[in-house]
């Protein structure tokens, strides 16, 4: 449990990143993310919003429960108060730990959009959190406390938006793609403070760190205004292109064409 925990810092090396261990790890969280996102997505497609939305608040408690402890044994582990501010909810996969419980709690348009974004962003973010994270499976081994809550936490992600188109709870409706920049937007500006302040690499504005962002980075040769400027418009593109693919697949495939 020692191990497990990292205590003192890990003996064991890491397996290494796109390693057997690592693949078998993450794909079969995400077997398990599909799997309880189909079953109760099928389950509840049918029934009323509140029921629907009970899903998203365990979903909401689980997801920020599990990182509430992480950041409190990160700091025990480091022996430093102040170790939370490297561990802010600051990256674009851990913006879900404020979005999901803003879609599972809050009303109107605004409960649209964040239902909206979670669908549009969780099941990227669990994708890039377990199979591309190179900066964790290269210096963690595997079954350690870091990479299984890390784990744990993106499949929660994907599991909420893969829940959400499954039981019918996305709009994504064009008014509302502008609160969904919004909401982006705000992150990558606190992201931006927070990385000049800390001197750290929120939302991989800074540097790819190991991750698919050092195909960008190392494109521009690392310039620091015009990678992060790039980053910001793939995310913006990715947002509309995402739009565009659904509202095609909704209306080739679905009974009723998306509202505007």
């Amino acid at each position: 449990m020692k191990e497990f925990f990292g205590w003192g810092g890990y003996q064991r090396p890491a397996e290494g990143y796109m390693s057997w261990q690592h693949l078998v790890f993450v794909s079969s969280l995400m077997a398990l993310m599909i799997l309880f996102a189909v079953l109760l997505g099928r389950r509840n497609r049918k029934m009323e919003l509140a029921a629907k939305n009970k899903v998203l608040v365990v979903t909401a408690i689980l997801i920020d429960s599990l990182e509430l402890f992480k950041i409190v044994f990160l700091c025990f582990r480091a022996g430093d108060p102040w170790d939370w501010l490297y561990t802010l909810p600051l990256f674009l996969c851990s913006i879900q730990l404020i979005v999901i419980p803003l879609a599972a709690f809050s009303k109107g348009r605004l409960k649209e959009a964040a239902l909206d974004f979670v669908f549009i962003f969780g099941i990227l973010g669990a994708i890039l959190g377990t199979y591309a994270a190179g900066n964790n499976y290269a210096a963690y081994p595997v079954l350690s406390f870091d990479n299984v809550v890390s784990g744990l936490t993106h499949a929660l992600a994907g599991f909420a938006s893969l829940y959400i188109v499954i039981s019918g709870m996305e709009s994504m409706k064009k008014k509302n793609i502008v609160i969904t920049f919004a909401i982006l937007l705000g992150f990558c500006i606190a992201a931006t403070v927070a990385n000049f302040t800390l001197d750290y690499n929120y939302m991989f504005l800074r540097r790819g760190d190991g991750t698919p962002y050092d195909i960008l980075y190392n494109l521009v040769g690392g310039n620091q205004i015009l990678y992060p400027l790039l980053v910001v418009l793939l995310f913006m593109i990715y947002i509309c292109v995402f739009h565009l693919v659904y509202v095609f697949f909704k209306k080739k495939f679905g009974k009723n064409e998306c509202e505007n």
